[in-house]
């Protein structure tokens, strides 16, 4: 085949250029998709700006692109069930053979491409009216929060909830919350415009957390009792410092956020008294990825409003200034090949 339009991040210069590529084969194992749609994500800016760098790339560059969705276009010789024009997802990343986990479009070339090649067990069919711009956000930007909701804090309905951050994965944690049945879920953010997105998306109250009354809003709203469980998806050390004042009996912080800092505990007393706990949390599994589809093929998970624009993939480089300047606060820029 012809060469391709891909975005490559030059990691000695930590430079993203957009180049001409061939397209790749796909080799045994393996489904080539022709992509539809990928995500720019805060974490593609950070490996941009050099905050994160690839732990197993082998050499020093890598097509971006963690969140894509496209149709299958060829396969290896040994894989079965997919047909061509098949409606795909593709998982974040997968295991090696070691079980170490890698990323696709850090460790391994990702969708910010025109075609993208995964392994046969990363690729996820998708229903016929899920859009491809909103199924590609489902791997990370909506399937990290569901697994740090639902499986590392093991959110139960009725228990308080406070999202710190509702940007990417904030946004959608507050969706997820409502869905699993948390109240109230109190969303805690400095920006007005994205408090006032929070309540379009469901919170039940928005609170900035410079507001010298803080501790006693989140007190009233939770009747005194404090915060069953807090999330960080801001990454910032101020969050959790203010997030461990507003725990209650038994209440978990949740790090879904990077901060690259040390986490302290003021005193150990109040904590271990109260039973409290700080939980880690990082991506999510395939199973996750599947139970959004489902949830959405259900007419369970809204995504629209996820999508703040779309863009050619030719003007990757403006989307990336886009995220890092928060230029018209987005929850999600898309590129499209």
């Amino acid at each position: 085949m012809a060469d391709m339009l891909a975005g490559r991040l030059h990691l000695a210069e930590r430079a993203l250029r957009m180049e001409s590529v061939p397209v790749p084969e796909p080799r045994d194992g393996q489904v080539r998709i022709r992509v539809e749609a990928a995500g720019v994500c805060l974490s593609d800016v950070h490996l941009i700006d050099g905050t994160l760098t690839p732990l197993y790339l082998p050499g020093d560059v890598v097509t971006l692109g963690h969140e894509v969705a496209g149709v299958v276009d060829a396969f290896g010789d040994d894989v079965e069930g997919w047909e061509p024009g098949q409606r795909v997802l593709l998982q974040a990343g997968e295991r090696d053979r070691r079980g170490t986990v890698l990323t696709r479009g850090v460790d391994y070339d990702g969708g910010w491409a025109e075609y993208a090649v995964a392994s046969e067990s990363t690729v996820v069919p998708i229903p016929d009216d899920l859009p491809f711009e909103q199924a590609c956000v489902i791997p990370d930007a909506v399937s990290t929060p569901w697994a740090a909701v639902t499986d590392t804090a093991r959110t139960r309905p009725g228990e308080a909830v406070g999202v710190w951050g509702v940007g990417g994965l904030g946004a959608h944690a507050v969706q997820l919350l409502r869905l699993v049945g948390a109240a109230p879920v109190i969303a805690v953010e400095p920006l007005a415009a994205a408090r006032e997105r929070a309540v379009a998306l469901g919170a039940d109250a928005v609170l900035d957390p410079a507001d010298p009354a803080f501790r006693d809003a989140v007190l009233d709203l939770t009747g005194g009792r404090g915060l069953d469980v807090a999330f960080d998806f801001a990454g910032v050390t101020a969050v959790r410092e203010q997030a461990l004042t507003v725990l209650g009996r038994r209440g978990r912080l949740v790090l879904a956020g990077i901060a690259n800092k040390p986490v302290t505990i003021a005193s150990d007393s109040p904590f271990t008294y109260f039973q409290q706990a700080v939980l880690g949390h990082y991506g999510s599994e395939g199973e996750h990825v599947e139970q959004l589809v489902s949830l959405a093929r259900q007419g369970r998970l809204d995504l629209a409003a996820s999508i703040s624009d779309v863009l050619p993939l030719a003007d990757a480089q403006e989307a990336v200034r886009r995220v890092q300047t928060k230029q018209g606060n987005p929850i999600r820029l898309i590129l499209r090949p």
